[in-house]
């Protein structure tokens, strides 16, 4: 096998820069936060920090409405704090990893307004216009992500142009070369100042069909979701493979790139030496309860039977990786609700349940990325109004669901579950106001648990879902595991039993187990080849072979004696 490269060894962390640490007292976080925590990041095993977008923008979709590629927003702080951030995390061995927005920009961005002059501006073409049908509607039926057409009128130039987001954040033309390579150069830029490398933002849906056409409507309003029109259009990798010549070549960087819709079977070439990326983040996992397209509305809420399609998709992705690529390992991210809440019931004990999928993603082969706040087992908020809601896309899905016919109560059990603010709420670092995120009022609340559910009391605590998290990142990065947890093989194994998750990763002499109960019952099993096996790491005191507790983890090895 070949030698692991940097990011291949250790942990990567998620940061929301506008949830993690204030500074000023703005109650909004900032860079300087980030380079206050970076002794308590490395506490994690963490070798590179993913921020979410720190560039100047109007904030409709918090940051990622960008209006400046290559510069800071001030409330972030300025290009020096940039800089003073990734020569600390160098110092520490952590690199800071930007997020490259790339499909499209601000509608503040001077490329969009120049183009929206006129159609004869220098930046005429940077964006995708078309012209209204003769009834003067939009060019197609397609709906955006956040709800509502896809197309937004633009009085100046007589044409609609088309958002897969928001209004405010127009798609960017890939099919202009001066496009393409002033996003090169944006991504250069950062290159220059030292970054570890770059997760690209919604990848899938900059190359766009040569003909637009109406899609068959999904839903009441007669509109069809823009994902299934425009994602993965054929000729996407040719513009992806110059990327990857043109920036990322050469460098000792990693890239992972969100591809939402494309699956296992297909990842060869999308990673690996001759794929575009390095990794890529593939959402079947997460998308279990959307089987028909990501309408909130219609999406099947937790059911038991979520955890044996959990189950057969992570196998796929660690299958399809196995000798191509390399994979990216996470259950929680800025867009989606808390893991403890996704695959467990409402009755669940969130504790064990962030134990347990602790478990599966440290010891899964690939790369771990965890999430602000996901180490502390947090859960997701239930604000009771929408108007308390700052996500754009609750409000869309909201509206949406009402149109269906909903209630406002059903409406808001479901923004309940799936508002991407969920996993907004500040960081919880202490006992103290506000969590110790802000000495001035907080962009979005604080949880009402973050007393027990911060890091001052859960570092005190041996049994705290941080303890667990330091003790599996020891596991991976030091010890008699970590040969076997960093390059070790994959086999998936009691795969008929519908509540228990469990493989084995092996490397030459030694085996490592994982078993995880889903379940809220105790679960039995038989495992012949664990007999000589010892507990390496038990998320409840007292495991005992061949029976799992309610929401129990372990972790054994077994040394085999002979090279495998």
């Amino acid at each position: 096998m070949n030698e692991l490269k940097w990011w291949q060894k250790t942990n990567v962390y998620q940061v929301y820069p506008k949830s993690f640490l204030d500074t000023t007292g703005s109650g909004t976080g900032d860079i300087k936060g980030i380079t206050a925590k970076l002794d308590y990041l490395k506490t994690l095993g963490v070798g590179a920090v993913w921020l979410t977008p720190v560039y100047p923008s109007p904030m409709v979709d918090n940051g990622y409405d960008i209006a400046d590629f290559t510069a800071i927003d001030p409330s972030y702080g300025t290009m020096e704090d940039m800089e003073n951030l990734i020569a600390e995390g160098k110092r520490r061995g952590i690199r800071m990893v930007m997020d490259l927005v790339y499909n499209h920009s601000s509608d503040k961005h001077p490329w969009f307004i120049d183009s929206a002059t006129s159609r004869d501006s220098e930046h005429a073409d940077w964006y995708i216009w078309r012209d209204a049908k003769p009834d003067g509607s939009a060019p197609t039926n397609w709906r955006s992500i956040f709800g509502g057409s896809a197309w937004t009128w633009c009085e100046a130039r007589q044409q609609y142009y088309l958002h897969t987001f928001a209004a405010a954040q127009p798609d960017l033309n890939w099919e202009n070369p001066a496009v393409r390579q002033a996003l090169y150069d944006a991504a250069n830029f950062w290159l220059d100042k030292g970054v570890g490398g770059f997760r690209i933002d919604a990848i899938v849906y900059i190359k766009k069909p040569e003909v637009f056409v109406d899609g068959e409507p999904d839903s009441d309003d007669g509109m069809v979701n823009i994902h299934s029109m425009i994602a993965n259009t054929p000729g996407i990798l040719d513009f992806l493979y110059e990327f990857k010549e043109q920036v990322f070549a050469g460098h000792d960087i990693f890239t992972v790139a969100e591809a939402n819709g494309v699956e296992p079977h297909e990842l060869d070439k999308w990673v690996g030496e001759k794929g575009a990326f390095d990794m890529l983040f593939e959402f079947s996992h997460m998308n279990l309860e959307f089987p028909n397209g990501e309408l909130w509305s219609h999406a099947t809420g937790y059911t038991p039977e979520i955890i044996p399609e959990l189950k057969k998709v992570l196998s796929a992705s660690q299958h399809a990786t196995a000798d191509n690529g390399w994979y990216p390992a996470f259950f929680e991210n800025h867009d989606q609700m808390r893991c403890v809440e996704h695959y467990f019931p409402a009755e669940a004990d969130k504790k064990l349940a962030a134990k347990a999928m602790a478990a599966v993603l440290m010891t899964l082969r690939g790369t771990p990325f965890i999430y602000q706040g996901q180490e502390l087992g947090l859960g997701n908020t239930a604000w009771e109004n929408i108007e308390d809601y700052n996500d754009i896309s609750s409000h869309g899905q909201y509206e949406l669901a009402l149109a269906e016919g909903k209630s406002p109560a059903e409406a808001m059990t479901i923004v309940h579950r799936y508002s991407r603010d969920n996993a907004r709420t500040p960081m919880q670092w202490t006992r103290g106001k506000n969590a110790g995120f802000s000495a001035g009022v907080p962009w979005l609340p604080v949880h009402e648990d973050y007393a027990c559910q911060c890091v001052e009391s859960e570092a005190l605590a041996e049994d705290s879902v941080l303890s667990w998290y330091r003790q599996l990142s020891a596991l991976r990065q030091s010890g008699e595991a970590a040969g076997v947890l960093q390059q070790g093989d994959y086999t998936e194994l009691l795969a008929d039993n519908p509540a228990i998750m469990a493989f084995r990763r092996r490397f030459g002499c030694r085996l490592v187990y994982t078993l995880v109960n889903f379940s809220g019952q105790r679960q039995t099993y038989e495992l012949p080849e664990l007999e000589e096996a010892r507990l390496l790491s038990g998320s409840i005191s007292g495991s005992q072979q061949g029976s799992l507790r309610p929401y129990e983890a372990v972790i054994y090895i077994k040394e085999t004696g002979e090279r495998l």
